[in-house]
């Protein structure tokens, strides 16, 4: 795939992915005969990492740490795994926030209906 196939697909833009590769986030992409990048299904796969977990939140300095020990071979499977399980735990903490913060703002919300009932009421009575 092109360079502008995949951002297209991942709704980024081909500079994000040129970012992406220059610093180390996703492995370097194979160039064509013309000069030009050409994505495999390899390389599809790390974009889309990279895309998810940056989406989600994951900073870019850890995937770009577990990209390097993934290059250094299993014997990081251990180190690797952990680092997903300290980023997922942060991610849990960060939804859990937003669902207490998502509750407050409907019970905010609901409250306006009861709002708008005493002003009609006050409204009539006058």
């Amino acid at each position: 795939m092109t360079i502008s196939e995949v951002a297209k697909l991942y709704n980024i833009s081909a500079d994000t992915l040129r970012y992406y590769e220059r610093i180390g986030l996703i492995p370097a992409i194979q160039k064509n005969s013309s000069g030009n990048r050409d994505y495999t299904e390899d390389d599809i796969y790390w974009v889309d990492f990279a895309v998810c977990m940056r989406s989600a939140g994951l900073p870019i300095e850890m995937l770009i740490e577990y990209l390097t020990l993934y290059k250094q071979g299993p014997d990081t499977a251990a180190t690797r795994k952990q680092l997903l399980i300290e980023q997922r735990d942060i991610l849990a903490e960060n939804i859990a926030e937003m669902n207490a913060t998502l509750e407050r703002l409907n019970t905010k919300i609901a409250n306006y209906g009861n709002i708008t009932k005493k002003v009609n009421k006050l409204s009539v009575k006058n």
